[in-house]
């Protein structure tokens, strides 16, 4: 096959933004996004904790940089977009991995467990796609990537309000991609299952937890960190310009039942 039919995966050179970037998914992320040869801006609340984690990339032979986001800012988000893009001259693929998960059994559910999720998981995720679009729109190109969950696709008990998050993350990209796929820009969302990280160790990490939710995945294992940065790489990568607006679940067949 003639080489420029072949797909390509690599990401030489293009500047990705990684919200969320300082610890679990959204480390493994950073650093499967600078494997692949990308120049990641690691993003955190604290500027120095995602100095950190940029130099332990620089360290592994990656290109990172660090700087301060907290998603329930506008105007913190919009600082960073632009700082992104003076320091590297533009802005080619964002992962909006910030989220937040907490169990609620609807009828406890209080107005600030609302507003809490869905000021990160919802809003917070909307603008920072907007700020990143704004940049790509300009450009006439780029590629966002929303980290959105199985349970945006299926019920899951005591998850009321993530599953409503989740469910708006999947509207939200559904229709960037209608206004903006035209112009150079595709937006698409990862949907995983439980994936085993420090976070979500002190459950899964309990037999009976583990057992429980093993049997709702037909593939009889919860994901990695790798599983959901495959898939980002994908999305990110020129083998993937064709995809727009889908939510690509990595769940292990939970949402085909």
């Amino acid at each position: 096959m003639d080489s420029e039919h072949l797909p390509t995966f690599a990401l030489d050179g293009r500047v990705a933004l990684v919200t969320g970037a300082s610890r679990g998914i959204g480390r493994g992320l950073a650093d499967a996004l600078a494997a692949a040869g990308a120049i990641v801006a690691v993003t955190a609340r604290s500027v120095d904790e995602a100095n950190d984690i940029a130099a332990e990339i620089q360290t592994a032979g990656g290109v990172a940089s660090g700087h301060a986001l907290d998603v329930t800012d506008i105007a913190s988000i919009d600082a960073a977009v632009h700082d992104v893009v003076n320091q590297h001259g533009r802005l080619d693929i964002l992962v909006a991995n910030a989220g937040l998960g907490a169990n609620h059994p609807a009828e406890n559910v209080t107005e600030a467990d609302w507003d809490d999720m869905m000021d990160v998981n919802a809003k917070g995720l909307f603008f920072c796609a907007q700020a990143a679009g704004r940049v790509m729109l300009a450009q006439g190109s780029g590629r966002i990537i929303a980290i959105s969950s199985q349970a945006s696709l299926v019920g899951i008990r005591d998850h009321a309000v993530y599953c409503a998050s989740k469910g708006a993350v999947n509207q939200l990209i559904r229709v960037l991609a209608l206004e903006w796929g035209s112009r150079g820009i595709t937006v698409n969302a990862v949907a995983p299952t439980f994936i085993y990280t420090p976070g979500t160790a002190e459950r899964l990490d309990d037999p009976d937890y583990r057992q429980a939710v093993v049997d709702r995945i037909p593939m009889g294992e919860v994901g990695t960190i790798a599983d959901v940065a495959g898939a980002v790489v994908y999305l990110a990568s020129d083998a993937a310009g064709l995809v727009n607006g889908v939510v690509l679940p990595v769940d292990g067949g939970w949402t085909a039942q």
